[in-house]
């Protein structure tokens, strides 16, 4: 830390965190110290300002260090005691001085000390359970993280935090207790859809003028500023509701619209976790979307072409060992269904990912069916309205497929054919007259 950030974390100090404490617990106004008691001397030579001698603070010889298997009070008394002589001093030193830079790095590593006495991170367990969070204490010490309770900076340096493992809440270690949100990845497990009503508003006078999640009276006045979440349409204060923004899976699926908008912090979290479960059934939810956005044609067109692939590859050796379906197992609903989203599919269609990495991965799937694999290409068909041509798979775009047997054929062929399907024909007549299946 250079001396300009050391002199200007000092001069903050009143805005400093590590002040708190010591304004708390410090000595009541009015009350002084018995006369009898003598201060002892922390700074020798500090009273003669002439004297050029290095002060010492105890740090060398830790003289506040705590001592083991007890607890004593004095250590943080004389700290307290330590810090305010060396901010005095610090104002009393030449500015940029060598004397002052020690003093300010000295003052720093006093409020650390003073701080690891206060708060043992010994004493806090690894993890702990509350209203189904899983928390999981962190050992990181950036200071860019926030408190998701208290709203304040977590200064990961010299207070403990904790982390939900479940749905990434986080908060200090004091403030554990205070916590009242239950863990948002229980309910995705439970529920697992979505709010499907654009921005449901219900009023202000409905919440009875109280934030909806931890009930703190709001109002439309700055001082208690009631914000909405556009995802639930109710109104959180300031502490529940940061202005974060999301996509609002509703407004994507009636207006095909993507706009970040703000949305209060438990709906964050949960629109982050569902972000990448397929729950939404667009043929069902909103069906005319198919007419208005060519990408999900192309994409639901894709998908239909990957089912008819994936019997060639379950039952195909060399497949299996090349582990080809795996390329989808970000996406797995893509080889078990054709209509099920999520609402990262449809951002990846809206911005083109989704179309360049599934297109490729068809080819592949094709490449491997169609020339690379000898037992795949046995299992094509041939056109029995024709009998010409190539041989036929389903996913070709030139075919039809006959819905009641699945037999392959042109496509041109079968639509201009006004016979039934010759494959159906015959095991319809099978079926009326088994003894020629017999004798045949």
């Amino acid at each position: 830390m250079e001396y300009d950030e050391r002199l200007a974390l000092f001069r903050q100090t009143r805005l400093n965190p590590f002040d708190r404490g010591e304004e708390e617990d410090g000595p009541q106004e009015g009350k002084t110290p018995p006369q009898h008691e003598s201060r002892p001397e922390l700074f020798p030579g500090t009273r003669n300002h002439s004297s050029d001698r290095t002060m010492d603070l105890g740090l060398a010889e830790d003289h506040f260090s705590r001592p083991v298997d007890s607890f004593v009070a004095s250590d943080i008394e004389q700290l307290k005691l330590a810090i305010e002589e060396c901010k005095k001093l610090i104002l009393e030193l030449p500015e940029h001085s060598e004397r002052q830079k020690d003093t300010v790095v000295k003052l720093i590593h006093l409020r650390l000390k003073l701080q690891e006495l206060k708060d043992p991170e010994e004493d806090e367990p690894n993890l702990r359970v509350l209203l189904e969070h899983r928390f999981s204490k962190e050992k990181s010490k950036s200071v860019k993280q926030t408190c998701d309770k208290c709203s304040t900076i977590i200064w990961g340096l010299i207070q403990t935090w904790y982390t939900c493992t479940g749905c990434y809440y986080r908060c200090h270690s004091k403030c554990m207790n205070l916590i009242t949100k239950p863990c948002v990845r229980s309910k995705v497990s439970h529920q697992s859809e979505y709010e499907l009503s654009i921005c449901p508003e219900i009023g202000l006078d409905r919440q009875d003028y109280r934030c909806s999640e931890c009930r703190t009276p709001i109002s439309l006045s700055v001082p208690s500023e009631a914000r909405q979440c556009d995802y639930t349409g109710q109104y959180y204060c300031s502490t529940c509701h940061w202005n974060d923004t999301a996509i609002v899976p509703a407004r994507v699926i009636h207006n095909w619209e993507f706009e970040p908008r703000k949305v209060c912090r438990s709906s964050l979290r949960y629109l982050a976790l569902m972000m990448s479960r397929p729950v939404l059934r667009l043929k069902e939810i909103n069906p005319l979307l198919f007419n208005f956005v060519e990408e999900l044609v192309e994409i639901r067109k894709l998908r239909q072409d990957i089912l008819l692939m994936k019997p060639y590859f379950i039952t195909c050796k060399e497949a299996m060992e090349a582990r080809l379906l795996l390329q989808l197992q970000d996406r797995q609903h893509f080889v078990e269904n054709d209509d099920m989203y999520s609402l990262q599919d449809l951002i990846d269609i809206s911005s083109g990912r989704l179309s360049c990495s599934l297109t490729e991965i068809h080819t592949t799937f094709a490449k491997h069916i169609k020339l690379d694999c000898e037992r795949c290409q046995a299992k094509g068909f041939v056109c029995e309205l024709c009998k010409e041509g190539d041989i036929l798979f389903p996913f070709d775009s030139h075919t039809s497929v006959c819905s009641d047997c699945s037999a392959v054929f042109h496509r041109d062929c079968y639509y201009d054919n006004s016979t039934t399907c010759p494959r159906c024909a015959r095991m319809t007549e099978r079926k009326q007259d088994p003894e020629s299946d017999v004798q045949g």
